[in-house]
């Protein structure tokens, strides 16, 4: 229970990969922590597998200064929610706080769009985003899992595990 009251939110909408949202929560879980789910509103999704998920909360009603970390789950919601002031000020406050953010698959795409990439840092994730994280700065590193600063960086689906190791190793450090 090393992580134990310590308060993790997950960015949720609809088409989020199931395991890349549901595998990390439960891991975290085992560790103690609180881990809530945010959506854009409180209507339950649906994940990219079928899957549905009650938000727990709404994105606006969190606050980088009561977080101890950041989840970024992989699937189509990524595409959806960086569009969103709410998504891009949270992430980016998360970020200039030095929080933990953990980026799976296409979550990549939210940390783009919230300009936390630093220019020469490796990156990873779904191959259909490495464009975008090279354009937008990142040095595209063909890896299961990584810590790069505050940022716990997962490729795909099949790398869970490895980036569960990496995320869980990053928060008991803080």
């Amino acid at each position: 229970m090393r992580l134990k009251h310590k308060v993790i939110a997950t960015l949720i909408a609809e088409g989020v990969e199931d395991l890349e949202y549901y595998v990390p929560l439960m891991r975290l879980q085992e560790e103690g922590a609180k881990v809530l789910s945010a959506g854009l509103d409180l209507k339950p999704v649906r994940g990219k597998n079928g899957l549905v998920i009650t938000p727990d909360t709404k994105m606006e009603d969190l606050k980088a200064s009561e977080l101890y970390a950041l989840i970024l789950p992989g699937g189509w919601a990524p595409d959806k929610i960086r569009r969103y002031e709410v998504t891009k000020k949270l992430v980016k406050e998360m970020q200039d706080a030095d929080k933990i953010i953990g980026i799976i698959c296409h979550g990549g795409s939210i940390a783009v769009s919230a300009g936390i990439i630093k220019p020469g840092q490796r990156v990873t994730g779904s191959t259909g985003i490495k464009d975008d994280l090279e354009n937008a700065g990142g040095v595209w590193a063909d890896e299961a899992a990584f810590r790069e600063g505050n940022q716990v960086w997962g490729r795909v689906v099949a790398d869970i595990p490895d980036f569960n190791r990496e995320l869980v190793k990053a928060l008991v450090e803080g």
